[in-house]
């Protein structure tokens, strides 16, 4: 990741560097907290929670629509689970301390209450969203 005081070159020479070891380069020419992935994939989990507390949807059907429509072998909540919820939630508490955010201060009260205060925090303590080892992913007919 460039910043303003980072000489091109040497930019340049590590982006080489990386690839010549076989890494996969992923420049990032100015900062950015989070680099790419976590830029891409809180706002996903974050609107997935958003579908579960606002009783749009359930957890198998989001994550069945996600890996089914991207392609991914496993949904947003499998995700927050890998992740882990913890982390979930004190990204989304700062956001929601921050925003006043209804939706998301909606969204950290209810894993709170359902997740951290319970020590579901994910595949970690062997229960989140799902209870590990989860079938689901293994399991051709989920997808179906």
């Amino acid at each position: 990741m460039m910043h303003s005081g980072t000489d091109p070159q040497v930019f340049d020479e590590v982006i080489a560097f990386a690839k010549a070891i076989g890494m996969i380069a992923l420049p990032l020419y100015k900062e950015q907290p989070g680099y790419i992935l976590n830029t891409l994939l809180v706002p996903v989990l974050s609107l997935s929670l958003n579908l579960l507390v606002n009783g749009v949807s359930d957890v198998e059907t989001i994550d069945k629509t996600w890996m089914k429509a991207m392609m991914t072998p496993l949904g947003p909540f499998a995700i927050l689970d890998m992740v882990g919820i913890t982390t979930a939630y004190n990204i989304l508490k700062m956001e929601a301390d921050t925003t006043k955010d209804p939706i998301k201060i909606k969204s950290v009260a209810y894993l709170k209450e359902n997740f951290i205060d319970k020590n579901k925090l994910g595949s970690t303590t062997g229960e989140g969203f799902y209870k590990y080892p989860h079938p689901a992913y293994k399991n051709s007919d989920f997808l179906k």
